[in-house]
């Protein structure tokens, strides 16, 4: 069974559409009988690779999936933490050499485009699973 740790940005001004992600998430690891030993919410997609670190070093935890949603706003500043985000989770993976999954949406999205992609929840936890079981032994 692949043990999982589940990182959780809570920034959603109109919807909490980060919890019907996680909810996603959670039938996805049930549905593949993983079990998700940790869940951390944080504020905002900027603050998973912090999180999603102190996952990543416990010898109890396989793999961490991250979910967030980066919704546009009047300026680039959706396009800045994406990348931050981005680039601090592979850097958490490769420097404890565990599966972190990159479960946020956008940037660029609206509101109604962050809803459709709800189920990027699931995925990233999939996806977790995946090369968790890849990796094992290797």
């Amino acid at each position: 069974m692949v043990a999982l740790g589940l990182v959780v940005a809570q920034f959603n001004k109109e919807r909490p559409i980060t919890h019907e992600m996680e909810d996603r998430a959670r039938e996805a690891a049930a549905d593949a009988d993983a079990e998700i030993v940790e869940t951390i919410e944080v504020p905002g997609s900027y603050d998973t690779p912090l999180a999603a670190d102190r996952l990543a070093r416990r010898d109890d935890i396989d793999a961490v999936a991250v979910l967030g949603a980066i919704v546009t706003g009047d300026t680039n500043h959706d396009q800045v933490i994406a990348d931050a985000a981005a680039q601090g989770l592979t850097d958490v993976s490769l420097d404890r050499d565990t599966p972190v999954t990159f479960g946020i949406t956008g940037p660029g999205m609206s509101h109604a485009e962050a809803e459709e992609r709800i189920e990027h929840g699931g995925t990233a936890v999939r996806s977790a699973i995946s090369l968790a079981e890849e990796l094992e032994g290797q």
